[in-house]
């Protein structure tokens, strides 16, 4: 009997005053959709079916190469209309598991759980029990604490509205029941929508088991619907992260003054100090100390480097042992060998750097190829662009770029080359030389200074 989950993600979110349908709103720097769905996916279901509706076209660009089942609701007549838009795609003896694609931090083992208590024929259902219900459906018992149905908080009676247990809106059922439920929704309430939620009171009717397990905490089932729930549920899943991160041995200075908007791996004896940003794909060797206000995206580190303060690292590569910043800007296709050094108010941008070279502060090296033990002074700039087309700098081992200097390329500086302070070098640097371009110097005798005009003069 296989496993079949419906995810509603049809919802326009009004109270997100946003032109982003509210399942594309971003928690972690991923649509919350996404997060729903890849909680499913660890379930290992025959078949995930997304029902979506409003901004079609926005969630499919999105989202399209999800390998979900995508199913489009033409009219958003409630939450029972929704799940039936589904279920002709699902056979009779599979179990169905309904979740929303707004309640992103629900945790894969409360979902298991959900599943198997609904394994032995019985409908299970997600509740928790919160100090204010205000807005959520009551959980109704009778008298022997079983459940038999959900009342809606727009339609609840006075005595009903004090109930603390509340739905959550999670169920697993199997389909057969759930088809039937459906098939006799009404839509007679203060909405005039078609509630999943009555089909409890039809399985109670039936006779068929009602199991209600609770979720791990509450903040996994709750759904955001404003920019206030967004920004909780974002430090929740911060959080979250962060203490993953640090059972795994990573050293926060303080969690909850850390991002992880993607992945990140790391080894052993690593420190990340405060409000560093963590984006894609991210890979810290041992011993790694990124310092605080840097962003990392997309990028490897490597053993024992460190990265100073606000320093942005962006699709690069960094080998052990190097320092970096701070105010230091690697750009894509940079590429740094061990024990390189990039120093403060330095740019980088499809540069190879060779081991031990270094480019202390204050340079702009892109379109580069340079080799080892080579040290770039301040203020030097590889003119790489002539408006049309990039071109590369060569520099060979050993080389030495004075403060200042402005290489144009294409041009090469070979092995040993020194290159002297001021100097635009458009022609190939020879070996183990010198080469300057400098304007003669000289002073003129006598020369004096300009003067303001005496106040009240023209």
């Amino acid at each position: 009997m296989g496993l079949h989950i419906v995810v509603l993600a049809a919802g326009k979110g009004k109270r997100m005053r946003s032109a982003l349908p509210k399942v594309l709103q971003p928690l972690g720097d991923r649509p919350l959709l996404k997060h729903v769905v890849e909680a499913a996916q660890t379930l290992d279901p025959e078949q995930i079916h997304v029902v979506y509706g409003h901004g079609a076209e926005q969630v499919q660009s999105a989202l399209g190469y999800l390998e979900v089942n995508w199913v489009y609701q033409h009219q958003q007549l409630g939450t029972g209309h929704a799940v039936s838009q589904a279920i002709d795609d699902v056979p009779n003896d599979a179990s169905v598991l309904v979740l929303y694609g707004d309640v992103p931090l629900v945790r894969a083992a409360t979902l298991s759980h959900l599943v198997d208590a609904a394994a032995t024929d019985a409908l299970a259902l997600l509740t928790v029990v919160l100090d204010d219900p205000a807005g959520y459906g009551r959980i109704r018992r009778d008298d022997e604490n079983r459940v038999v149905g959900i009342v809606e908080d727009k339609d609840a009676s006075g005595d009903e509205r004090y109930i603390r247990e509340v739905n959550t809106g999670l169920i697993c059922a199997q389909a057969r029941h759930l088809r039937d439920w459906l098939s006799r929704l009404t839509n007679e309430n203060t909405q005039g929508e078609y509630y999943l939620t009555d089909c409890i009171a039809m399985a109670a009717g039936d006779g068929v088991q009602i199991v209600a397990g609770q979720a791990g905490s509450v903040e996994e089932t709750q759904g955001i619907n404003d920019k206030r729930d967004l920004a909780t549920a974002e430090r929740l899943l911060q959080r979250r992260q962060a203490e993953a991160l640090m059972d795994q041995g990573l050293t926060l200075r303080d969690p909850e003054r850390f991002d992880l908007r993607g992945s990140l791996r790391v080894g052993r004896d690593c420190l990340v100090d405060v409000n560093a940003v963590i984006e894609g794909e991210v890979v810290l060797g041992e011993g790694v100390h990124i310092g605080p206000h840097c962003v990392l995206r997309n990028c490897t580190i490597g053993d024992h480097t460190q990265v100073l303060s606000h320093t942005v690292i962006e699709h690069a590569g960094v080998g052990a042992r190097c320092q970096i910043g701070p105010f230091a800007r690697l750009r894509p296709d940079t590429e740094l060998a061990d024990r390189a050094k990039i120093g403060n108010f330095v740019e980088t941008k499809k540069l190879k750097l060779g081991a031990g070279s270094k480019i202390n502060h204050l340079s702009y090296v892109g379109d580069a190829v340079v080799g080892a033990n080579v040290n770039i002074g301040a203020g030097v700039i590889t003119c790489n662009y002539d408006g049309a087309n990039k071109h590369v700098t060569t520099i060979g081992d050993d080389a030495f770029i004075g403060s200042d200097c402005q290489l144009v390329a294409p041009v090469t500086v070979e092995r040993g080359a020194t290159i002297g302070a001021g100097t635009t070098l458009t022609k190939t640097a020879p070996p183990d030389t010198l080469t300057l371009s400098r304007s003669k110097q000289f002073s003129i005798d006598g020369w004096k200074r300009p003067r303001k005009n005496n106040p009240g003069h023209s």
